[in-house]
């Protein structure tokens, strides 16, 4: 009797998968560094849509009038006569002198100003491609406005300052930071790759801006610069102050990884290929350190957000008619502790600041993890 041979049945091959993928499978289980990314792709939006989000244009926006410090005006959905529910509307306010103090205080008067969805505006162009005149809302008369956050110290729309600040605060954090990681992959690359004399200028330059407070050498970069410069060109100087003191941390640490990366292998079999130095450091030397830049990049855009804050708060930051969240804030350091009581709405600003490098701190939070192996699960 014979018997049949069974076939062993043929397991179906793994699927390799590679660093990224497992490293975004990691990432989806960290419900915290959703959150963070989520709000964050929300706040670029924000100050990406600024023009249409804000009530006020950009004519407003730099144009001051005699309502200094407007108190926030509450929206109404029912008529205080009928007791109805209809439009939303808010009440216009008038000043009027306070006898005992001789100051003069926001009162609310019985006009009622309906507000309305789609009002058609002063022009603006968002991303400076695409032209309109239409805001989100709005009550479209000029001398009755919707102060949802209050107003500032020359009487403009807080909120509408807040969201075009948004737009130097968050593009000057991402902008600096591109640049300076740029600028330290590159002067580190050189230093592991080439050594000897090179290794030794850079790493001395490094050591010679690590030498000068942060503080001190920003202020004095600025400083060279007239008062009376451009306010457009001042943002860029600022920009490049902030990406040109950053770069030395990461060439450092580039230095050091790509050192032992030199030594390896698939290095060795591109240049005996004859592959050229641009094309060893671009395409073989730097994507090793892909990881670390993630991680280290998402950490470092809170950090210099955080510092252009600092510098406008000190007044050599952003200038006028342009803001930035640290300017508006400087704006409760003016009255004192008194202005903490009177007018609290001036701390908004500051929300917005602390909110955005929350949300940056858990995303690195959830990248480190994701991509480190001995957190992985």
């Amino acid at each position: 009797m014979t018997t049949v041979p069974t076939s062993t049945p043929v397991k179906a091959p793994v699927r390799s998968q590679s660093q990224l993928s497992v490293a975004w499978g990691q990432f989806r289980k960290n419900r915290l560094a959703q959150i963070g990314g989520t709000m964050i792709i929300l706040l670029y939006l924000m100050a990406i849509f600024a023009p249409f989000l804000a009530p006020d244009g950009l004519s407003n926006y730099s144009t001051s009038n005699i309502t200094r410090f407007h108190p926030p005006t509450p929206v109404s959905f029912r008529d205080p006569e009928t007791g109805a529910f209809g439009r939303p509307f808010v009440f216009k306010y008038t000043q009027q002198l306070n006898m005992d103090t001789f100051v003069n205080e926001f009162k609310p008067s019985a006009e009622k100003c309906p507000i309305y969805f789609g009002v058609r505006g002063d022009s603006y162009r968002i991303l400076g491609l695409f032209p309109g005149n239409l805001h989100l809302f709005g009550t479209g008369q000029p001398d009755c406005k919707v102060y949802l956050m209050g107003g500032e110290d020359l009487g403009r729309d807080l909120l509408s300052r807040t969201l075009y600040a948004s737009q130097i605060s968050l593009t000057i954090g991402v902008a600096a930071v591109l640049i300076s990681t740029l600028i330290g992959l590159f002067m580190g690359a050189m230093a592991a790759y080439f050594g000897g004399f090179v290794d030794t200028v850079i790493m001395r330059l490094v050591e010679v801006l690590a030498s000068i407070p942060t503080l001190f050498l920003l202020i004095l970069l600025r400083s060279v610069f007239p008062k009376e410069i451009n306010p457009i060109l001042a943002l860029y100087v600022i920009l490049g102050i902030l990406a040109f003191i950053n770069w030395g941390g990461l060439a450092r640490v580039t230095r050091g990884q790509l050192l032992s990366v030199r030594e390896q292998d698939f290095v060795s079999a591109a240049r005996s290929l004859g592959a050229s130095d641009n094309r060893i450091m671009v395409r073989h030397m730097l994507p090793t350190m892909t990881t670390y830049v993630i991680v280290t990049t998402s950490l470092a855009i809170p950090a210099t957000i955080l510092t252009e804050s600092g510098l406008s708060f000190l007044g050599i930051g952003a200038v006028e008619p342009y803001a930035s969240w640290g300017s508006l804030l400087k704006q409760a350091q003016d009255g004192g502790l008194s202005s903490l009581n009177t007018r609290p709405w001036v701390l908004i600003p500051g929300f917005f600041i602390v909110f955005t490098v929350m949300c940056f701190q858990l995303l690195g939070d959830g990248l480190r993890d994701a991509f480190d192996p001995r957190k992985r699960s």
